[in-house]
């Protein structure tokens, strides 16, 4: 099985404009993917909505993952998210990430907290907002 990596998923999802936003998804995340994010949880069309949002206040960014773990369908992450917005303000945020993942390797479910270590306070919502 190929799995996936929070990091490969956020640089189609965000990161690769070009990339049509429903083709990056169906790579990464399975038609009943659902999302828990800092307590509030979304569906995969939330989820898509929230996406769309983020690709359209990000200009560039990159993620440093620090640690990763795969223990047959599940998988943990902590990682860095780096983003220059379109207005040129930056946002860094560390998320831990808790996931189940489908047969076939994509994400089924995922569980995150995330902590923003710089940007402004409108920006403490960009892991959520739509």
């Amino acid at each position: 099985m190929a799995r996936t990596t929070i990091a490969t998923a956020l640089d189609d999802l965000i990161f690769t404009p070009g990339l049509d936003l429903n083709e990056a998804a169906d790579r990464h995340f399975a038609p009943d993917y659902r999302q828990r994010t800092n307590g509030s949880w979304d569906d995969r069309d939330a989820f898509l909505q929230h996406m769309a949002h983020v690709r359209s206040v990000v200009a560039t960014g990159s993620v440093e993952v620090h640690d990763e773990l795969f223990d047959g369908d599940r998988y943990a992450d902590r990682h860095t998210v780096r983003v220059t917005k379109r207005d040129g303000s930056t946002v860094v945020t560390e998320v831990y990430v808790f996931a189940d993942l489908a047969a076939d390797g994509r994400f089924r479910r995922i569980e995150e907290v995330t902590l923003m270590l710089e940007g402004s306070e409108a920006d403490k919502n960009l892991g959520s907002a739509r």
